[in-house]
C-alpha cells in the first residue's frame, strides 16, 4: 500500500545528529544552524546574541559558575561546531582547549610509616622540627602528642604510656624532634571515648553516646554493679 502524501514522518534520536550540549536540545541546534546561514555578520552576531539568551533560560544554573556568560557563549560557539563567524564579546574557545583535559593530580606513593597515626604526622613533625627550642616548639610537641595519643587509641588499645607517644615522635621524626624533659601531657577523663570512624551509633540520644553520654567506650564500657 502506498503511503499518502499527508503521511507523517517520524524521526527518532537515534537517526539524527548527535547533540554536542543536550542541556540546551535540539531546538537551540536548529536555531545555531539558521543563524550561521544568515549572510550578514552584523545581523547574525544581533541574533547570536538572542540565541545566547535563549540558552540562558534553558540552561539557568550557569549562573553559579564563574564567568557565566563567557561560559554560554563558549557553549555557542561548540553547538556550532567551531564554525560562526560572529563578533562574539569573548575570545572564541578552540577544540583543542575545550577538549583538553586538566593535568593528572600526582599522588603520594610514599608508604605511610605509622598507619594508625595518619600521613600528616610526618608533615607536622617536619615543620616542628624547623621551629627554634623554646616555649613555642615544647607547646606544639605537647599538642601533637596528645593527638597522636588519641589517634593511637582509636586504632590499637585501651591504654598507652606518654613514654611510648614520646618515643614514636622521636622515630617518625627521624631524630630530628627531641621531646622535652619534664613534658606532661593531660590526664585522659574517664568518660572519654575513642571509637573509630563510623562505628559511633546511635541509641535513641541526640548526642550518639546512648542515654546517659557514657555507652560508648570503644564499645568496652565500664561494668556495672548487678
Amino acid at each position: 500500500m502506498e503511503a499518502s502524501e499527508n503521511t507523517i514522518k517520524l524521526y527518532y534520536n537515534t537517526e539524527v545528529e548527535k547533540l554536542q550540549m543536550p542541556e540546551y536540545g535540539r531546538n537551540v541546534l536548529q536555531m545555531v544552524e539558521q543563524l550561521k546561514a544568515i549572510p550578514d555578520k552584523e545581523k547574525r552576531t544581533q541574533q547570536a546574541q538572542a540565541v545566547v539568551k535563549v540558552m540562558e533560560s534553558l540552561n539557568p544554573q550557569v549562573h553559579q559558575q564563574d564567568n557565566w556568560n563567557q561560559k554560554l557563549w563558549d557553549h555557542l560557539f561548540i553547538i556550532a561546531g567551531y564554525d560562526l563567524d560572529v563578533d562574539a564579546p569573548y575570545p572564541v574557545p578552540t577544540p583543542e582547549v575545550v577538549n583538553s583535559r586538566p593535568d593528572p593530580i600526582p599522588l603520594n606513593t610514599k608508604p605511610i610509616r605509622a598507619r594508625h597515626y595518619g600521613r600528616n604526622i610526618e608533615s607536622i613533625l617536619h615543620l616542628i622540627a624547623g621551629e627554634p627550642d623554646g616555649e613555642v616548639k615544647t607547646s606544639m610537641i605537647r599538642s601533637l602528642a596528645i593527638y597522636m595519643r588519641q589517634q593511637y587509641l582509636i586504632w590499637n588499645k585501651d591504654t598507652v604510656s606518654d613514654e611510648t607517644i614520646f618515643q614514636d615522635i622521636e622515630r617518625l621524626s627521624g631524630g630530628r624532634v627531641h621531646v622535652p624533659e619534664g613534658i606532661e601531657l593531660s590526664k585522659i577523663s574517664a568518660d572519654a571515648s575513642f571509637a573509630r570512624p563510623g562505628m559511633n551509633l546511635n541509641f535513641g540520644s541526640g548526642n550518639g553516646n546512648g542515654k546517659n553520654g557514657k555507652f560508648n567506650r570503644g564499645f568496652r564500657g565500664k561494668k556495672g554493679k548487678k
